[in-house]
Protein backbone atom coordinates (compact mmCIF):
# COMPACT_ATOMS: atom_id res chain seq x y z
CA UNK A 1 0.00 0.00 0.00
CA UNK A 2 1.47 3.32 -1.11
CA UNK A 3 1.51 6.69 0.58
CA UNK A 4 -1.42 8.07 -1.42
CA UNK A 5 -3.59 5.07 -0.60
CA UNK A 6 -2.81 5.39 3.11
CA UNK A 7 -3.60 9.11 3.07
CA UNK A 8 -6.83 8.48 1.14
CA UNK A 9 -7.83 5.83 3.70
CA UNK A 10 -7.05 8.19 6.58
CA UNK A 11 -9.10 10.92 4.87
CA UNK A 12 -12.04 8.55 4.49
CA UNK A 13 -11.72 7.56 8.15
CA UNK A 14 -11.80 11.20 9.26
CA UNK A 15 -14.79 11.76 6.93
CA UNK A 16 -16.57 8.84 8.56
CA UNK A 17 -15.75 10.21 12.02
CA UNK A 18 -17.32 13.54 11.03
CA UNK A 19 -20.52 11.88 9.86
CA UNK A 20 -20.63 9.72 13.00
CA UNK A 21 -20.16 12.81 15.20
CA UNK A 22 -23.14 14.50 13.56
CA UNK A 23 -25.39 11.43 13.67
CA UNK A 24 -24.51 10.41 17.23
CA UNK A 25 -24.80 14.03 18.40
CA UNK A 26 -28.22 14.36 16.80
CA UNK A 27 -29.41 11.16 18.43
CA UNK A 28 -28.00 12.21 21.82
CA UNK A 29 -29.64 15.64 21.53
CA UNK A 30 -32.96 14.00 20.66
CA UNK A 31 -32.77 11.57 23.56
CA UNK A 32 -31.86 14.36 25.99
CA UNK A 33 -34.73 16.49 24.67
CA UNK A 34 -37.20 13.63 25.13
CA UNK A 35 -36.00 13.03 28.69
CA UNK A 36 -36.29 16.73 29.47
CA UNK A 37 -39.76 16.91 27.93
CA UNK A 38 -40.95 14.00 30.07
CA UNK A 39 -39.47 15.58 33.16
CA UNK A 40 -41.78 18.55 33.24
CA UNK A 41 -41.24 22.28 33.14
CA UNK A 42 -37.61 22.51 31.99
CA UNK A 43 -37.03 24.18 28.60
CA UNK A 44 -36.50 21.70 25.77
CA UNK A 45 -36.03 23.54 22.48
CA UNK A 46 -33.02 25.76 23.20
CA UNK A 47 -30.88 23.05 24.88
CA UNK A 48 -31.75 20.68 22.02
CA UNK A 49 -30.65 23.24 19.43
CA UNK A 50 -27.44 23.96 21.31
CA UNK A 51 -26.47 20.31 21.64
CA UNK A 52 -27.38 19.60 18.02
CA UNK A 53 -25.41 22.65 16.88
CA UNK A 54 -22.35 21.53 18.82
CA UNK A 55 -22.43 18.10 17.21
CA UNK A 56 -22.79 19.65 13.75
CA UNK A 57 -19.84 21.97 14.46
CA UNK A 58 -17.69 19.02 15.52
CA UNK A 59 -18.70 17.08 12.43
CA UNK A 60 -17.93 20.03 10.16
CA UNK A 61 -14.48 20.42 11.69
CA UNK A 62 -13.72 16.76 11.05
CA UNK A 63 -15.04 16.96 7.48
CA UNK A 64 -12.86 20.00 6.76
CA UNK A 65 -9.85 18.16 8.19
CA UNK A 66 -10.56 15.18 5.91
CA UNK A 67 -10.82 17.45 2.88
CA UNK A 68 -7.51 19.11 3.74
CA UNK A 69 -5.79 15.75 4.22
CA UNK A 70 -6.99 14.41 0.89
CA UNK A 71 -6.45 17.59 -1.12
CA UNK A 72 -3.00 18.53 0.11
CA UNK A 73 -1.53 15.04 0.39
CA UNK A 74 -3.16 13.24 -2.54
CA UNK A 75 -3.94 15.74 -5.32
CA UNK A 76 -2.15 19.06 -4.72
CA UNK A 77 -3.15 20.80 -7.98
CA UNK A 78 -4.24 24.42 -8.25
CA UNK A 79 -7.74 23.28 -9.19
CA UNK A 80 -8.08 20.95 -6.19
CA UNK A 81 -6.69 23.58 -3.81
CA UNK A 82 -9.18 26.10 -5.24
CA UNK A 83 -12.06 23.69 -4.69
CA UNK A 84 -10.79 23.04 -1.16
CA UNK A 85 -10.66 26.79 -0.49
CA UNK A 86 -14.30 27.11 -1.58
CA UNK A 87 -15.36 24.20 0.61
CA UNK A 88 -13.48 25.58 3.61
CA UNK A 89 -15.03 29.04 3.11
CA UNK A 90 -18.54 27.61 2.97
CA UNK A 91 -18.00 25.39 6.00
CA UNK A 92 -16.37 28.24 7.93
CA UNK A 93 -19.41 30.42 7.24
CA UNK A 94 -21.65 27.58 8.44
CA UNK A 95 -19.52 27.17 11.58
CA UNK A 96 -19.72 30.88 12.39
CA UNK A 97 -23.47 30.87 11.82
CA UNK A 98 -23.92 27.84 14.07
CA UNK A 99 -21.75 29.40 16.76
CA UNK A 100 -23.91 32.53 16.65
CA UNK A 101 -27.04 30.38 16.99
CA UNK A 102 -25.60 28.34 19.87
CA UNK A 103 -24.00 31.02 22.01
CA UNK A 104 -25.70 34.20 20.81
CA UNK A 105 -22.39 35.85 19.94
CA UNK A 106 -19.76 35.72 17.21
CA UNK A 107 -16.68 33.59 17.96
CA UNK A 108 -14.45 36.67 18.20
CA UNK A 109 -16.72 38.53 20.63
CA UNK A 110 -15.81 38.29 24.33
CA UNK A 111 -17.99 36.22 26.60
CA UNK A 112 -20.45 38.15 28.73
CA UNK A 113 -19.30 38.47 32.30
CA UNK A 114 -21.60 38.03 35.25
CA UNK A 115 -21.55 40.00 38.48
CA UNK A 116 -20.70 43.56 39.26
CA UNK A 117 -18.24 45.39 37.03
CA UNK A 118 -14.77 45.75 38.49
CA UNK A 119 -13.15 49.17 38.79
Amino acid sequence: MGFQEVVETVGQGVDAAGVVAIVVGAIAAGVAALRTARGGDAPVYRPFRQQLGRSILLGLELLVAADIIRTVAVTPTFESVGVLAGIVLIRTFLSFSLELEISGRWPWQPKATTGAPQE
